[in-house]
Parts: C-alpha cells; structure tokens; sequence
C-alpha cells in the first residue's frame, strides 16, 4: 500500500462517515414526530405509515443512479452535492402543515439518503480488500444519524420549535457539504468510470452477486430502517409512551445497530461475511417472535429490541464485507447502489404493513411473524448459495 493511500485513509473516512450521519438525520426527519403530526393532523394508522415510509422510498430507489454517478464523478463531489440538495426539503417539511405537502416534501427528503450509495465506493477505495470489511463497517456507523434524529429532534422540537429545529439541520447540511468540498478527497487509487451509465447498470444487474446481496441487504438493512423510523409510533401505540419517550427508546435501538455494523464487518474479515449472515438471520427471527405478543416493556421488551438491533447491526455489516469480496472495486459504485436501494426498499413496505395491520387487528403480531418468516428464509437462502464459502473470509464462493 502506498504512503499517500495510508495517510488519507482515516481522515477520508471519518468525513464520509460524518457526511453519511448528517444526511441520515435528515433522512430520518418524519420519523420521530410521526405521532405529533398523527394527532396535529387527525391521521388515521395508515396515512401516518405512509408519510414515514415515504422518504424511505425516494431514498432508496435514488441509491441506484447515485451508486453511477459516484462512480463517475467520486465521492467527494456527490457528498457535497447531496448535501446541498437535502437543504430544500429539509427546510419545507419543517414549514408546511397540510398533509399532501408533508408527503410532497418527504417525498424529496428521500435524497438525503442515497448518501450511502456515494460512501461505499468512496471508502473501498481508501482500502485494501482485506481491510474494506472494517472500512465499510466503520461508515456504516454513520446510520446513527437515525439514533440522533431519534433522540435529537423531539428534543429540538420542543425546546426551540419544529422550524427552527429543521433551520439547524439545513445549516448542518450547508457545513458538512463545504466540509467535504474543502478537506475530503477522493483515493489516489480510484478511477472514474467513463462508459455510458446505463450499459454499467445493465452489467451489474448480470452480475449474480448483486441479487444476492441485494435480497439479503433488503432483509438486515430493511429491517434497520423499518423499525428505526417506525418504532416510534410503535411504542406510542402499544406501549402509550410520549413521544420523547418512544424517540429515547428509538434511539437506543439504533445505537445498539450502529455499534453493531462495524463490528459485523470486523468479524467478516476474521471469520468471513456468511457466518456472520447466519448469525444476524437467527438472533432477528428469535427475536422477532419474543416481540410478537407485546411483552412487558423495557424488561423483556426493551432487550429484545436492542438484542434484534445488534444482530440486524450485524447483518448490515456482513452483507457489505461481502459485496466487497465479490464485486470488481470499478463496479462497486453501481452495485453498492443497486443493493443499497434493495435495503431501502426493505425498509419501505414493513412500516406500511405494520400500518395496515395495525389498524385491522389493533396489534402487531402479524407483523413481527412477516419478519422472522422472512429473517429464517433468508438464512436458508444464505446457507444454500454460499455454502463452499472460506472460513477465513477469503472470498465466498458462489454456487
């Protein structure tokens, strides 16, 4: 490795995971005042499911074309960029009231979360392949923009104001895309992709591990999302909690996920992505299950929720130490988007369905078994495709 790709490493990526933070507050605005603006605005269980899914949504399927202009363009430009695009609806949700403009600006919102699909490549390409599984799993971390906006914002709201609250993160935005304009730079060792877009998405989508990874990220990170922007609402719902309260919890939740990534991806390099795959599919759909009927909270509820935050924490980070073993660096970008909108469309749909069915049965039982059906399926499908995979993480062989 040379000395110029060794001394940038750890700044680079401390920015990138900074920047992937921010935007991932911003992302995750609605979320934690999902319940004011239920009751501020009359909404029904279904109308407030669908204005948190929808950032979800745009924030996914906006990964793809990111994941190719990032290859194009580097990361250091596209951080900046979505930085700066993130000010406008961040700072209309926190203006309007009506419910079609809330969904209209959320719906926008979206963009701050294809940061993801610009800090993947970034850092791989800081990295050598060894060490890409901590790199990756260390700006993974950066989802704990999700535990801020948890804790942070109802706090915020209710000390200076739902506007000013959104002022202050338009203002964080504007700094963080300066900042990485100004110190970040993009890896002596990465290279432009200079072929026409859609021929790479086209090759991408030939590439078998991109399906793979992206049906068991929609899973691990799906399933992050999923409660981490819904279960506020959640535990206002079954629990009564306040809506400080419920965001305090939430944000628990998310840091036990967030501490969890990087450590999933250390693991990957020491003992290889798939047995860390295994692990994170088990201990979400045993967890599942012990939260289907509503147990007691905190004790057992709350270490159930923290326990199932740590294994999809751990899911996150396996699934990107292993994309990293089988995709060529010059793709990364491309199929680093494709499966990172896998992972936010995963987070899509449960928030909807745990909606609907809430309001047809007046409890979530369903909804947690949807989720160990899904967490088991996906361990099995893990266990059959990668099963002549290296102990040592040496690369996962495909079957």
């Amino acid at each position: 490795m040379s000395d110029e790709l060794r001394k940038g490493q750890t700044a680079n990526l401390v920015l990138a995971t900074t920047a992937f933070a921010i935007t991932f507050w911003a992302w995750n605005l609605i979320g934690p005042l999902a319940g004011g603006y239920s009751r501020q605005l009359g909404l029904s269980p279904t109308q407030t499911s669908m204005l948190v899914a929808i950032p979800v949504l745009v924030g996914s399927l906006g990964r793809i074309p990111v994941g190719v202009l990032a290859d194009r363009f580097g990361g250091r430009l596209m951080f900046a960029v979505i930085c700066f695009t993130t000010i406008v609806p961040v700072l209309f949700v926190g203006w309007v009231e009506p419910y079609g403009w809330l969904l209209l600006w959320g719906f926008l919102l979206g963009v701050g979360g294809t940061s993801f699909a610009v800090g993947i490549p970034f850092v791989n390409a800081w990295y050598d392949p060894a060490r890409r599984g901590f790199a990756t799993g260390v700006f993974g971390a950066g989802m704990g923009g999700t535990a801020l906006s948890a804790f942070l914002t109802p706090r915020l709201v209710e000390s200076v104001g739902r506007t000013q609250t959104h002022v202050l993160i338009a203002a964080l935005l504007a700094v963080m895309g300066i900042v990485m304009l100004l110190f970040s730079r993009d890896s002596p060792a990465w290279r432009p992709s200079t072929g026409p877009a859609l021929p790479r998405m086209g090759e991408a989508t030939r590439i078998r591990a991109t399906w793979q990874c992206a049906f068991l990220y929609a899973v691990a990170f799906g399933g992050f999302v999923a409660f981490s922007t819904y279960l506020p609402t959640l535990l206002q719902n079954v629990y009564g909690f306040t809506q400080t309260g419920a965001g305090l919890r939430t944000a628990g939740f998310s840091l036990a996920a967030v501490a969890a990534r990087p450590l999933g991806g250390v693991l990957s390099d020491r003992t290889g992505p798939v047995r860390v795959l295994l692990v994170s599919f088990a201990g979400t759909a045993i967890m599942a299950m012990a939260l289907a009927f509503a147990p007691p909270p905190e004790i057992p509820a709350g270490i159930c929720s923290v326990l199932m935050a740590v294994f999809l924490g751990l899911g996150t980070g396996g699934v990107f130490a292993l994309v990293a073993r089988l995709v060529e660096p010059s793709r990364v970008g491309t199929v680093t988007g494709l499966v990172g909108a896998a992972g936010g469309l995963g987070g899509y749909f449960p928030p909807l369905v745990m909606g609907v069915v809430y309001a047809t049965t007046g409890a979530y039982v369903i909804g947690y078994v949807l989720l160990a059906a899904t967490a088991l399926a996906a361990l099995l499908y893990t266990r059959g495709a990668f099963t002549s995979a290296s102990p040592t993480g040496g690369g996962a062989a495909l079957r």
